[in-house]
């Protein structure tokens, strides 16, 4: 909180429901009683907090009992004590995007048919229309129709700078790289959610040098792309759904942006960017919603114009921003993602059910990693295991773990 201060920084908490560490988890009534005194305590003893952060994983606790959660006596809380902060995730102010790889959906409605997971009608409402936190579509005319509440609960991208959520040493060489960083900023940022970054710190209580390093370029790139706004001023209106604006003289662009007034809500539902490049106009993007704001990459263009034309919009559209941009592109660097060790050309799948594998030769191994395909969560994902080895195939031996895969179906990475 005092380093928040220091530097003029909104602070927020973060507090796991999921503790099952806690020897009253799963005893619901208890846990409920003992979570709202954490919750009350950081909310009494700090100043004023500005966010308040819960995730949404919940699952059987040491005992067997999967906890059942007074969310109504929560959200009571934080009202009483800040009533300013905004609920994240399990909250009402902020939603969680549906993964944990940094990627937004490219429409992204901030109106959403989606009901927050904290209120005790959500199951019914959602389980009514199809949906969840992970759906495509959450805010369709198609969805409106069979609607009967709509909430303004904006999106956030959570992910992290490193492949988990925390401090490992093995892994101060696997730090998210420039490229993929700012690949993620344009899928997240770029397509109307917030982006949270989660930076690990180590055993020092630091943010690793590695981290620094990356941070101090992951800024300097953006100051760099966004620094010098190509867009001149705005031209003429050609109709009523376009507008032409000019850009500075030779102008190079490869990035648009485009950003609503969204105090009038968020309206537009498909667009299209041309550009006037050699006397002519060609078509670089197009889009669906734009929201807060939306970044569109394209090949690098000389260009003298550009045209907005909005194709939907429900009502007027309200365009606050147009700004045009050249990201210089970023050489990818050499990353070591050494998942397997041991060459799996000579594997053998002997049986699925179990999955058994004869790696044709006698190896020493000290640890396995379990990696869904394509990173996606699926319902066909292994969450509970046992491990066992063998040296003939026919007597095992089981390997001692914590056979679980905690947290997996929103973390497949």
């Amino acid at each position: 909180r005092q380093a928040c201060k220091k530097y003029s920084m909104r602070f927020g908490v973060y507090l796991s429901p999921w503790d099952r560490n806690a020897e009253c988890y799963g005893d619901s009534p208890r846990y409920n009683e003992f979570f709202i005194r954490q919750l009350t305590e950081l909310l009494t003893n700090y100043g004023e907090v500005h966010e308040v952060w819960f995730d949404g994983a919940n699952g059987e606790g040491p005992n067997g009992k999967k906890q059942v959660y007074d969310w109504d006596t929560v959200y009571e809380t934080i009202h009483r004590l800040q009533p300013k902060a905004v609920m994240a995730i399990m909250g009402d102010d902020i939603r969680w995007v549906g993964n944990e790889s940094g990627l937004g959906r490219e429409t992204e409605w901030s109106t959403t048919v989606l009901t927050p997971g904290i209120y005790a009608r959500s199951d019914k409402n959602n389980e009514k229309l199809g949906i969840n936190g992970q759906s495509n579509d959450i805010g369709s005319r198609k969805m409106l129709e069979k609607a009967t509440e709509l909430f303004w609960y904006p999106s956030e991208v959570d992910v992290s700078i490193r492949p988990g959520w925390f401090y490992h040493k093995e892994e101060d060489n696997k730090v998210k790289s420039l490229k993929h960083l700012a690949d993620i900023y344009f899928q997240s940022v770029g397509y109307n959610s917030v982006l949270l970054l989660n930076i690990p710190p180590d055993r020092r209580g630091l943010i690793h040098e590695a981290d620094v390093q990356r941070l101090h370029e992951f800024a300097a790139y953006r100051k760099q792309v966004f620094a010098d706004n190509y867009v001149k001023k705005y031209w003429n209106t050609a109709s009523g759904n376009e507008k032409i604006y000019q850009l500075k003289s030779g102008s190079e662009i490869n990035v648009v942006m485009l950003q609503e007034d969204i105090t009038k809500g968020q309206r537009i539902e498909a667009f299209t960017v041309e550009a006037l490049t050699d006397n002519s106009w060609k078509e670089v993007a197009k889009g669906t919603t734009v929201g807060y704001k939306r970044l569109l990459r394209f090949p690098t263009i000389k260009a003298d114009q550009l045209r907005i034309k909005i194709l939907e919009s429900r009502l007027n559209a309200n365009i606050s921003q147009v700004a045009a941009y050249y990201a210089a592109p970023i050489q990818e660097g050499k990353q070591e993602e050494n998942w397997n060790q041991l060459p799996r050309s000579g594997w053998k799948v002997m049986s699925t059910k179990p999955l058994t594998i004869d790696l044709q030769k006698k190896v020493t191994i000290n640890a396995f990693t379990y990696a869904p395909l394509k990173a996606e969560a699926k319902p066909t994902m292994a969450f509970r295991y046992k491990f066992y080895i063998s040296l003939d195939g026919k007597s095992w031996k089981e390997v001692p773990t914590n056979g679980e895969f905690s947290n997996i179906m929103h973390n497949p990475l």
